[in-house]
């Protein structure tokens, strides 16, 4: 028996294993192996340390199929009504918790006005109980910030616009 897990499948997986007590899960098909790791430690911990989701592809014989973490869909999420084609979004890669500083008592990575770099953290997705920051694509301004602080986002959430520079 073949084993088929479409970008859907998978999201759904990882999202009813970011909700469990699982640790550790490995999921094995006759043409695939997905592993995911996790440790579950506490808000600040995943900061002081800097984790990261672990999701380990592993090859084994060919011919093999990877299956991504990251599920990437074939059309671009549908622009959010009233905005501008002038501004970049910046859009949820998981679903996960979004978080506008480091710390419960830090000042957030971003405000509406602050300038930005490539490369530069804008803000926290916590999916699976690890910290996980997003880091800008573009140089450029904050103009919107459209998630409130501790806010659950969808995969493809638009969570803030920047004016590019």
């Amino acid at each position: 028996m073949t084993m088929n897990l479409d970008h859907e499948e998978l999201h759904r997986l990882l999202a009813t294993l970011a909700e469990s007590d699982i640790q550790e899960f490995r999921l094995e098909g006759e043409d695939f192996c997905l592993e995911v790791k996790r440790n579950l430690g506490t808000y600040s911990d995943a900061i002081d340390s800097q984790k990261k989701i672990s999701v380990e592809e592993i090859d084994t014989a060919p011919p093999q199929r990877k299956i991504e973490a990251s599920p990437v869909p074939s059309t671009p999420p549908p622009s959010v009504p009233g905005s501008r084609s002038d501004l970049v979004e910046v859009t949820a890669p998981m679903v996960g918790t979004f978080y506008r500083a480091p710390g419960p008592d830090e000042p957030p990575f971003v405000d509406i006005g602050s300038r930005i770099s490539v490369g530069q953290a804008v803000c926290i997705l916590e999916a699976m109980k690890l910290m996980n920051e997003l880091e800008s694509e573009v140089s450029g301004e904050v103009v919107e910030i459209l998630v409130e602080n501790g806010t659950p986002v969808e995969f493809g959430q638009v969570l803030m616009r920047l004016k590019s520079v």
